[in-house]
């Protein structure tokens, strides 16, 4: 009884005090602010937009048993059992999925297998299932790798082929709606085109907004279609005409395209782009994967001297499967920050920015399990699940079209345990997710979950940023990460407003920091620093840096950490100290955990092995807020 009588005078309180701020301190007649009359994006959903499972011919064929129902269950939380045996399961499960399969030879594998009749109604599907049924698979998969290569789709494109293809797409949709349960957890349908002329890395994710019903009036457009990006962007807007659907896709890996991702000319006609290719890049792909198991593609070293976090997780040896190595000329066309800046230094010129992109990570698995934890890293293809074997540090998983070839060739080791993307949207259901993805409300992180906001406007004041309605406050008189601020007012200049809050399960936080790019009035293009947040009680010099590292707690013997360090949470208001009225710009911010253990220190530990001697033995994971741009 006593505890009710509390409780009770709790909530009079709470309402009396309600009653009293109105009455003495606001307008009258004027309703108090309450976050439960909000419209705006109010909840962050963690997801990772590029799984890949059996059906992704060059898992399915390499050893993956699990499908798309697999990884739809095991990113809502069930515990599985690997293609190799091994428990597996999400400490904590994510809010969505894309299963994003290979469009090429889609579903082969596991349908050759089975014996399915479209699939044995062709004759390489037939050829593939006696080599399966022989336990050939190496050999099945050596036989596919050098058909796909070919650029001539084996199952051929005539009725029989495109059947086959219809069949295991339609297993996919059908598990994308058996497992999407709007509220709870989302199931993307999804697919990636694959593109890799000479070896180099162009793929693209295309995520579909709606359900089965407009999914399956098509097949998916693969690169044995084309290799060329804009005649996949023909075929989705020939999607959206024929079904009244949506689409975007989600470029990634530019760090392995050996120039081509961002290039200045176009694939096929290699013509300078110009403003209708701008037009339709900038309508068709709002964002890039920046992080993955493949690399990290934010920034790299040679492209920002002064930027000491540049160099993270880098693979910058070469394409995909290119038998050419990286040369320094390539890398202003394959990293984000480059791009974006090149972006506007395009607008200036044609009136469009053909790389104006928000930036997601993903883990890019093709095991079907979902895994970013470096503690439990699970490897992210078949071969190197948990194990204490030599593949698991040393098999070579780029550059194996010459082997011999160390230059441009990458090991296991190498291979990240990043990435996710945090979602800014009211629901968890395909229609907001994929909505906040076009706008642009996204951030990508190296595979944990801080909660990270940014807000740009022009009337925000010192303290905003320590509100507790700083959010409505935000879009009130902002806009927010992936928005636009135009033209500003005589005299003033753009502040921000920035929170970020750790992972509760992970480290904790060493710094936020901003990151401009802007044009000067001559064309050139710059970037610029500045740490707007430190942990410990570190000082920012007068400018804009913080000198002194956050230091690291991290014991490589035991693989473990102390979060006795950092913050739990750090905000910031700021202004931009150099803005220009006349130069157009863009902001991001990065936010920085302190350093905790690679996934090589701890397999190291657990496994009783040694380090590879070039890992390195701890890590600082982070996040990437996607941009905002002001245009003049």
């Amino acid at each position: 009884m006593k505890s009710s009588i509390v409780a009770f005078s709790v909530v009079i309180i709470i309402v009396l005090g309600t009653h009293y701020s109105s009455a003495f301190g606001q307008e009258p007649n004027k309703v108090p602010y309450s976050p439960f009359l909000d419209e705006f994006p109010n909840q962050v959903f963690f997801g990772d937009t590029h799984v890949h499972t059996s059906f992704s011919a060059d898992a399915g064929f390499a050893g993956t048993t699990l499908g798309p129902e697999e990884a739809y269950r095991f990113a809502r939380g069930e515990e599985l059992i690997s293609s190799t045996g091994i428990a597996a399961k999400l400490q904590v499960p994510l809010d969505f999925i894309v299963v994003a399969d290979h469009a090429e030879n889609l579903g082969l594998a596991p349908l050759a297998a089975a014996g399915d009749p479209a699939v044995l109604s062709t004759e390489y599907g037939r050829k593939i299932h006696e080599m399966l049924k022989a336990d050939q698979g190496v050999e099945a998969f050596d036989q596919w790798r050098k058909s796909k290569a070919s650029g001539i789709d084996p199952m051929g494109n005539d009725e029989k082929g495109i059947q086959a293809a219809k069949t295991a797409w339609e297993l996919i949709t059908s598990a994308a709606e058996k497992y999407n349960d709007p509220g709870h957890f989302t199931a993307f349908i999804g697919y990636e085109w694959t593109s890799v002329p000479g070896g180099n890395n162009l793929h693209r994710n295309v995520i579909f907004r709606g359900g089965k019903q407009k999914a399956d009036q098509i097949i998916p457009f693969s690169s044995y279609d084309s290799e060329d990006a804009e005649d996949l962007w023909a075929w989705m807007a020939d999607y959206e005409e024929k079904t009244g659907g949506r689409l975007l896709a989600i470029p990634h890996n530019a760090n392995l395209s050996n120039g081509l991702m961002f290039d200045d000319v176009s694939l096929t006609s290699k013509k300078p782009i110009d403003a209708d290719y701008a037009t339709r890049r900038n309508r068709w792909e709002p964002l890039v994967e920046v992080t993955q198991m493949k690399g990290d593609g934010e920034a790299h070293p040679l492209l920002s001297p002064t930027d000491e976090f540049a160099d993270f997780e880098t693979w910058d040896k070469g394409g995909i499967n290119s038998p050419k190595p990286k040369t320094p000329d390539m890398l202003p066309r394959e990293y984000a920050r480059a791009a974006l800046k090149r972006g506007m230094q395009y607008e200036e010129k044609l009136g469009i920015n053909p790389f104006k992109f928000g930036m997601v990570g993903s883990t890019d698995s093709h095991t079907a399990l979902a895994t970013t934890d470096e503690a439990q890293y699970f490897g992210k293809i078949t071969i190197l699940e948990p194990a204490p074997s030599e593949e698991r540090f040393y098999e070579l998983v780029a550059g194996r079209t010459n082997p011999d070839r160390l230059d441009i060739g990458i090991e296991a080791w190498q291979v990240s345990s990043s990435g996710l993307v945090g979602v800014w949207a009211r629901e968890n259901s395909r229609e907001a997710l994929w909505d906040a993805m076009k706008r642009k409300e996204v951030y990508a992180t190296t595979g944990t979950r801080p909660r990270v906001r940014v807000f740009g406007g022009w009337n925000f004041q010192d303290g905003d940023h320590q509100r507790h309605d700083f959010v409505k406050l935000g879009y009130d008189q902002g806009v927010p990460m992936g928005g636009d601020l135009h033209s500003a007012p005589a005299g003033v200049t753009p502040a921000f407003l920035v929170y970020a809050m750790k992972d509760p399960n992970n480290a904790n936080l060493d710094r936020i920091q901003m990151i401009k790019g802007w044009i000067d009035a001559g064309g050139g293009a710059h970037e610029r620093i500045w740490d707007l947040a430190v942990s410990d009680g570190r000082t920012i010099d007068a400018d804009g840096r913080c000198r002194v590292p956050v230091g690291s707690t991290v014991d490589v013997a035991q693989a473990d950490y102390r979060n006795s360090i950092g913050a739990a949470s750090l905000s910031a208001y700021w202004r931009d100290p150099e803005f220009d009225p006349r130069e157009r710009a863009f902001y991001y911010v990065r936010v920085l955990e302190i350093p905790t253990p690679r996934w090589t220190t701890y397999d190291a530990k657990y496994f009783k092995r040694d380090i590879p001697k070039r890992a390195p033995t701890e890590i600082q994971e982070r996040a990437y807020t996607s941009p905002i741009w002001y245009t003049p």
